[in-house]
């Protein structure tokens, strides 16, 4: 039943990725880029391995970046200014939507949900990671689903999609947790790391991230059946389908060139920073399908 609608959702992007932009009719952010010369990229700092802050030197790198950096090529291309500057912002998970609203930010790729609720409020680019909502916890915690939380201290992330549904779980099944939001990801697992918490909820593979930055990473493991499957995407200013054409198409042919597995492959097989430890997170068959069909539907409308 999976594969009707994503088909769809690919013919869509397809039609619309054969629509030329006409550059000397620019509007909305191509015209605010090539005005300006700058294009201003969102970001993470504590999003690993999709967009954080590297140590030396202190810039972003990650999964979610790269692709972001394709884009960056494109718009040199589309607008033929192989000169254009680039301008990091940083984002959190509160304020990454009003930032891109209001023109703070061109594009922000790092580990933002495309679900119907921000889809009222912002245009996403297609999918370019698939999760699942679990948890991370130690593994003498006794904790193995989300049934062992029952009156447990429990953090997760402010202003994510795991935030609303832990406090949804608690309210419907009467569990009695205490939910800590934390203010990132890099809080919430010091949360978990000071004992603070028994259990830290969020997407498999941003919990795969926190577990490798860990002073013991064979102190943790990532449990529970997902409660959630979830699509990531580039966010864009709503109604500006040009600038979103541009952005679709860039991240659509590095996904038919194969690139894509280069910078996976990077992220999530190899050893990288801050510790040099590998993710060990293969591909998942769900990915796959994405980048085999890409599509800017979120997981609800599969």
């Amino acid at each position: 039943m999976r594969f009707a609608p994503r088909a769809l959702g690919a013919a869509i992007v397809a039609a619309l990725l054969a629509t030329p932009v006409v550059a000397e009719e620019l509007t909305g952010t191509l015209k605010k880029i090539k005005d300006s010369g700058t294009v201003v990229l969102g970001h993470r700092d504590a999003s690993i391995p999709f967009s954080y802050l590297a140590t030396d030197p202190r810039q972003p790198v990650g999964y979610s970046h790269d692709l972001q950096l394709k884009v960056v090529d494109a718009l040199k291309k589309e607008l033929n200014m192989p000169d254009l500057k680039v301008r990091y912002n940083l984002v959190t998970s509160q304020t990454r939507i009003p930032l891109v609203q209001n023109g703070t930010v061109d594009i922000e790729c790092g580990s933002t949900t495309n679900n119907l609720e921000r889809q009222k409020q912002v245009d996403f680019s297609v999918g370019i990671f698939e999760v699942g909502t679990r948890l991370l916890t130690k593994t003498t915690s006794g904790v193995n689903d989300f049934s062992d939380l029952n009156g447990k201290n429990v953090v997760t992330t402010a202003g994510t999609t795991s935030e609303r549904l832990l406090k949804q779980m608690n309210a419907e099944k009467k569990m009695g947790m205490n939910i800590i939001s934390a203010k990132d990801h890099g809080e919430s697992f010091l949360m978990l790391e000071s004992g603070r918490a028994v259990a830290f909820m969020m997407d498999d593979a941003l919990l795969y991230g926190e577990m490798a930055k860990a002073k013991n990473p064979a102190d943790w493991h990532v449990v529970g059946k997902p409660q959630s499957y979830e699509i990531y995407a580039c966010m864009v200013r709503k109604g500006d389908a040009p600038f979103k054409q541009v952005v679709d198409k860039a991240i659509a042919d590095t996904f038919a060139s194969g690139e894509v597995n280069n910078i996976y492959d990077q992220w999530f097989m190899k050893p990288i920073p801050p510790k040099n430890l590998n993710l060990n997170f293969p591909m998942s068959d769900e990915l796959k399908k994405l980048i085999a069909n890409p599509t800017d539907k979120s997981a609800e409308q599969m």
